[in-house]
């Protein structure tokens, strides 16, 4: 009997499996989501600022929205029902997604306060939680000037016990890293434990600007206003390229892989621009701020 060359077999048999009708198999996609961060409300809220925020998140469909604090005014316990029934009926609004909340100085204060965060955002004021295999790591830095060593023990805790996950983000309300970078400090306890366990972002609110800066591959960003006035600001002249400018900002995360997109509002209050987080560092933008649809032509 004839034999056939092996060659010619594995040929045919490659030839069968690509023929008309056969699926080809395809590599697995690494899982995607999306989220939305929202920033400050409080400190002086712009009521048709914050309800456009959310109404810009709700037509981009996230699959849940993470906020950086200061939800309400706070700070004075008569009102703090009524304050929490206003923003929450914001919410309900636009709740077709998870809402996860970051706890502010605005929003705990006292046990008081503290019992109405739980109440009315369903979580404890520090948590973690993980969607697809990302964590997210969400702490209570809200009182006090300086990280509070719990917190940062409770951050770690759930670092270690998520070394599996990616990618990682630990979010708190006060940007207490600024500081620290401008003086040089890169041996602090939560960049140490960041570089540690690989966590991609740290997110933080407050001060009603944006900023973002990288170190050791890891990104921090401040989250600026979402609807907490900056009117004081924008008098004294700050302006876009000072981060003083109401904005939410869109998350993309492909397998371990993550961006943020930047969003300005758009109309009375903004230009509606856009760009990614990675072309904002310590001094600011870098990238012409105004919009090249309004001065240039699209062939140039």
């Amino acid at each position: 009997m004839r034999r056939i060359p092996w060659l010619l077999l594995v040929l045919g048999a490659v030839a069968a499996f690509l023929a008309p009708g056969r699926a080809v198999p395809q590599a697995a996609a690494p899982a995607s989501f999306h989220f939305s961060i929202v920033g400050d409300r409080a400190g002086g809220t712009e009521p048709q600022i914050y309800g456009r925020v959310w109404r810009e998140v709700a037509l981009l469909r996230p699959d849940f929205v993470i906020t950086v604090g200061d939800a309400i005014l706070g700070n004075d316990d008569a009102k703090l029902d009524a304050q929490w029934a206003e923003v929450r009926k914001i919410w309900a609004r636009y709740g077709e997604f998870r809402l996860y909340s970051t706890p502010g100085n605005h929003d705990i204060w006292d046990q008081r306060s503290r019992e109405a965060f739980t109440q009315n955002t369903g979580l404890q004021p520090h948590y973690s939680f993980r969607h697809n295999n990302a964590l997210f790591v969400v702490a209570d830095t809200g009182r006090g000037n300086e990280f509070p060593p719990a917190e940062l023990d409770f951050i770690e805790q759930a670092l270690k016990a998520n070394q599996d996950a990616s990618p990682k983000f630990v979010f708190f309300h006060k940007p207490f890293w600024q500081q620290l970078f401008l003086t040089g400090d890169t041996g602090f306890r939560l960049h140490a434990l960041a570089r540690k366990y690989g966590v991609a972002a740290v997110v933080s609110g407050h001060g009603h600007h944006f900023a973002s800066t990288l170190r050791d591959g890891i990104r921090y960003m401040e989250v600026g206003s979402s609807g907490g006035t900056m009117r004081g600001k924008l008098l004294r002249g700050e302006g876009f390229r000072q981060g003083c400018f109401y904005h939410h900002v869109w998350a993309t995360v492909e397998g371990s892989r993550v961006s943020f997109s930047v969003r300005e509002i758009d109309g009375q209050y903004g230009q509606g621009r856009m760009f990614d987080a990675a072309d904002w560092d310590e001094n600011g933008p870098r990238f012409e701020t105004d919009d090249p649809a309004i001065s240039k032509h699209p062939e140039t």
